[in-house]
């Protein structure tokens, strides 16, 4: 099992990307989730993540969770790594259970595992200054306990449609003294002018902080999936398939992180070109900032 308390990495894969189906959708009408479509024909969203992830842990420690119903894209993506890594949610029923499927596996092989969160659905333009921002924040983690950091992103515009972290100071990472997960414009506005910057939705932290919160904030979904029989056997897919359609759809953000400032961190990332792509106005821009942009938009 190797030694405790490594760095790994979840990236999170299992998301239907509905906001951008007039881009990706074929003209069969068959729709491909986001983070399978390359931006530029030179590697999926996913391929990108993983790369990310690699340049963060070892590739056995980076774990990627998908959606059953997305099988014909992943399964040829996802081909290199070890099967126990690629964890199959029968059910999207959003980013909480989305993530706290795979760290409670994370955990399960490493009790002291510092862990990395990296939605597949972003573009980097520097990736290496990405990169030192999360390395920095795993530091903090490791020498100060800077319990969990969030990566925050300098805003360019007031918008409501991601969440808002307001620091406590000028250090980073510094306390978090607000999060605000999709404000109204107003509020939007109102928090860019006290010093907020978006959250990226990277996070890194100490499994078993992440852990906590999870417990303090959602402890019914927590000890449902902690109940889980053994990954691997039938009974586990055959209860996690009934737990998934009686659970109601929860969302990291909003339910778990939003409420919880006193377990947050935030540390701003220097500007690296970042953008989640959750719109097909944010890939039109994209595009535009590139130096060769291709034909097109996003392709399957």
């Amino acid at each position: 099992m190797g030694p405790k308390g490594n760095r790994w990495c979840i990236v999170l894969a299992a998301g239907d990307g509905t906001r951008l189906r007039s881009l990706t959708t074929d003209r069969d009408g068959v729709t491909t989730p986001k983070q399978y479509c390359s931006l530029r024909g030179d590697g999926s969203l996913l391929h990108k993540a993983l790369a990310r992830a690699r340049r963060i842990a070892a590739a056995p420690r980076v774990v990627t969770v998908v959606a059953a119903a997305h099988r014909r894209w992943w399964s040829a993506q996802l081909a290199g790594q070890p099967r126990a890594n690629v964890i199959v949610q029968p059910e999207n029923r959003g980013t909480a259970p989305g993530l706290l499927l795979p760290l409670l596996e994370v955990l399960r092989r490493d009790p002291s595992a510092r862990v990395v969160v990296l939605p597949s659905d972003h573009h980097v333009q520097d990736e290496a200054v990405l990169e030192r921002a999360v390395r920095r924040g795993l530091a903090a983690v490791q020498r100060r306990g800077a319990g969990i950091v969030l990566m925050g992103i300098a805003p360019d515009a007031a918008v409501s449609d991601y969440g808002w972290i307001v620091p406590g100071g000028e250090g980073s990472p510094a306390p978090v003294v607000s999060f605000v997960e999709k404000p109204a414009a107003d509020e939007a506005l109102r928090l860019m002018r006290r010093g907020g910057v978006w959250n990226s939705f990277i996070i890194a932290g100490r499994a078993r902080e992440l852990l906590a919160l999870f417990e303090r904030r959602l402890r019914w979904l927590t000890l449902a999936l902690q109940e889980m029989p053994a990954a691997g056997s039938p009974a586990r897919e055959r209860a996690l398939a009934c737990l998934y359609r009686a659970i109601e759809p929860a969302d990291v953000s909003r339910d778990v992180l939003q409420g919880s400032e006193d377990a947050l961190s935030v540390l701003r990332v220097p500007p690296c070109g970042w953008t989640d792509l959750g719109t097909p106005e944010r890939v039109a821009a994209c595009l535009e900032r590139a130096v060769a942009p291709a034909a097109g938009a996003v392709s399957g």
